[in-house]
């Protein structure tokens, strides 16, 4: 029997140097990583380079992880984050889900770490990882994919 139609998201950890991407599976299941991508002087470049893997993976929403401070307090990142996902939002016509980020850079260092990777390699992909994570908590959340 065929599975269902399950949605697809794309989740990003958005910085300011790199943007990390990562997406869902086609069962709902699992996020996986899938580039780091280096931010552009142009925003609208990374706007169309995310709408154009948006339509490479057949996704129907974005998560984007939304920086706030320990606390629980909207870091003045999140300002910035927020105004790029809305643009991305409109540019792509999904809907934009905002996703509680905190400590996700500090735990996709310690996964790389405690997987045997070297600190000085871990730039070239903690942003992906950190997308992982990012995703997989909505993914679980929403409980997406589960079969009952």
């Amino acid at each position: 029997m065929p599975a269902p139609n399950v949605p697809r998201y794309l989740g990003l950890d958005v910085g300011n140097r790199r943007i990390g991407v990562a997406v869902s599976d086609e069962l709902g299941l699992t996020a996986q990583p899938v580039l780091t991508l280096e931010r552009r002087r142009n925003p609208r470049e990374d706007l169309r380079s995310l709408a154009r893997l948006c339509r490479r993976f057949g996704v129907t929403g974005i998560v984007v992880g939304n920086p706030r401070h320990l606390s629980g307090e909207v870091s003045p990142q999140a300002a910035k984050i927020q105004a790029f996902a809305a643009e991305l939002g409109e540019l792509t016509g999904l809907p934009i889900h905002l996703w509680d980020e905190r400590l996700t850079t500090h735990e996709a260092h310690q996964i790389l770490y405690e997987a045997g990777h070297a600190r000085q390699t871990h730039q070239r992909v903690v942003d992906q990882v950190a997308a992982t994570l990012i995703l997989q908590s909505f993914l679980d959340e929403q409980g997406i994919g589960s079969r009952e």
